[in-house]
């Protein structure tokens, strides 16, 4: 491995750098994006129970929104709950596009990634070309060992460089795509709650 690094030049330093930050947003997200996490099961009709008890507190709404993602989107209709429906629902999309920005966090950087590293690989690859084209014109083309070796190396980079992006490209297409359906499921129980709440559906409806 460290041969083949070394030999691919010193733009397997940019590459590999890419790699590294590719694999932390990968499993930093993965951590983050967990369902438990996004959306605690029972949230909502614990809302409501607090709600037709009237439990339902300034600082239960407080610890509402701390409490996860969905929480917040929750936590900004409730503020609202005694105004209309439509000022619940739009405090509710305000609130919505804030917390799917910060799903979507870092997901940019790992679509760049996606992009350059094999760009950066084909660089390598023109500058190795060079190199041997640079060779030929010194011992010319009789040394065919020489030839294979620096075209060997040339394309290294290239290899490399495919070998970040493609991973790269696919966990990107997965996160942001299981952020989309996040978002849509947050939104579905909020305005499901808003609707309970104003008596536009039934209770166990729901919470089903």
């Amino acid at each position: 491995m460290l041969e083949l690094l070394f030999a691919g030049g010193w733009l397997m330093i940019p590459i590999l750098a890419c790699s590294i930050v590719a694999t932390a947003i990968v499993i930093e997200r993965g951590w983050v994006l967990r369902r438990s996490r996004i959306m605690p099961p029972a949230l909502v009709g614990q809302i409501w129970d607090w709600h037709r008890t009237n439990q339902l507190s300034d600082a239960r709404i407080e610890d509402i929104r701390r409490g996860s993602p969905l929480g917040r989107l929750l936590a900004a209709g409730l503020i609202n709950r005694r105004h209309s429906r439509e000022i619940m629902k739009e405090a509710i999309e305000e609130t919505g596009r804030q917390v799917v920005a910060e799903l979507e966090r870092f997901l940019n950087t790992l679509a760049t990634i996606a992009s350059v590293a094999p760009l950066l690989g084909l660089l390598g690859t023109v500058l190795g070309m060079i190199d041997v084209f640079g060779a030929i014109m010194d011992v010319g083309v009789g040394d065919a060992a020489l030839l294979a070796g620096g075209i060997s190396k040339a394309l290294i980079t290239t290899a490399a460089g495919l070998s970040v992006a493609i991973p790269a490209l696919m966990f990107h297409r997965f996160l942001d795509n299981r952020v989309a359906h996040l978002a849509l499921e947050m939104e579905e129980h909020a305005l499901r709650l808003v609707e309970i709440m104003k008596g536009e559906r039934a209770a166990t409806e729901g919470m089903a």
